[in-house]
């Protein structure tokens, strides 16, 4: 995994990506105390940043093996962004999802004309073993959330931007936080920061009760949550991270930072209030870190990146009034 299957991502992505904006508002710098950029990756096809993972995988599969079809499995986004990537290809895709997964996130996924197979992840069922199964079946290329690295090569292309963007607003030095699951995201932005910003120090993000990376990064192994589901966060829920993104983490990350739903829901609703862009629970964990948590945030700027903006009606009104009840 290197900074080469990254560049070579960003010119498969080119012109299917969306350069998503670096965004900020006085108000949240009065907040956290210092200047706070935010990378709304909330704003990119299908809603996240998992587009860029998803097409990144599809598109770098010889031609015979994508005819064949993909198949996924995800708790909504990485479903979706592969979802769609396999639509512009014109190839069928199987999406393994949680039975329990936001209804909108399982609706859209076969509205982009995936078949979505549900699994009940509270019971521990296999998701994995799941798409074994199906993949061996059918003769489809499986395409690994975080673990892979054209997904990784993918959601680098993230951190070729924040690059690119930081320098331009003038932040050389600052902590660039990012919320974290299995660590694609956070080890693709890592290994571009290193290449193209090395001012720029990574620092992954997580909720309370499923702090899996920050756990690892302090004790220098991999750790596992206690349960699989009952965040609000659902969309960087994962077990532990990956044995292909942990090691980057260790090598170029800061240490890890976990913040509670409470905190989420007040950044979803300043985000909202003062940036005009709708974040989901887990795409809010690094802006709420930054906003909330400022004692753990060296410098006078910081980076959050917001990875993705697919919440239901039902859980943005939640958050919209924690925001007007001053929370």
């Amino acid at each position: 995994m290197n900074i080469n299957l990254i560049e070579a991502a960003a010119g498969r992505l080119k012109r299917h990506a969306r350069r998503t904006p670096l965004l900020s508002s006085p108000f949240l710098d009065e907040i956290a105390g210092r200047r706070v950029l935010v990378k709304t990756e909330c704003l990119q096809q299908t809603g996240s940043f998992k587009f860029r993972g998803g097409y990144s995988a599809v598109s770098a599969l010889d031609e015979a093996t994508r005819k064949r079809g993909v198949i996924a499995y995800s708790s909504g986004n990485h479903a979706q962004g592969v979802a769609l990537a396999a639509a512009m290809h014109g190839i069928p895709a199987v999406i393994v999802m949680p039975a329990d997964a936001p209804a909108m996130k399982l609706d859209n996924t076969r509205r982009l004309g995936a078949e979505v197979v549900t699994y009940d992840r509270a019971n521990f069922e296999s998701r994995e073993e799941i798409g074994a199964v199906l993949a061996g079946e059918r003769g489809l290329t499986l395409i690994k959330p975080y673990d892979e690295p054209q997904v990784i090569a993918g959601q680098g292309t993230t951190g070729l931007e924040i690059a690119e963007q930081a320098a331009r607003a003038g932040v050389e030095t600052a902590d660039v936080l990012i919320p974290c699951g299995g660590g694609g995201l956070t080890s693709g932005i890592a290994l571009a920061l290193e290449a193209h910003a090395p001012g720029l120090r990574p620092r992954p993000v997580e909720p309370q009760e499923f702090d899996d990376t920050a756990r690892s990064l302090a004790s220098g192994r991999i750790e596992s949550n206690a349960r699989a589901s009952g965040s609000i966060c659902d969309a960087i829920i994962t077990p532990s991270p990956g044995e292909i993104t942990f090691p980057i983490m260790a090598r170029l990350c800061g240490p890890g930072m976990v913040v509670s739903e409470d905190d989420c829901l007040r950044a979803m609703a300043a985000a909202f209030a003062r940036l005009k862009v709708v974040i989901e629970p887990g795409g809010a964990v690094a802006l709420a870190a930054a906003l909330y948590h400022p004692g753990t945030v060296a410098g006078d700027a910081v980076i959050a990146v917001a990875s993705g903006g697919n919440v239901d009606a039902v859980m943005f009104a939640k958050a919209l009034q924690k925001y007007r009840d001053g929370g």
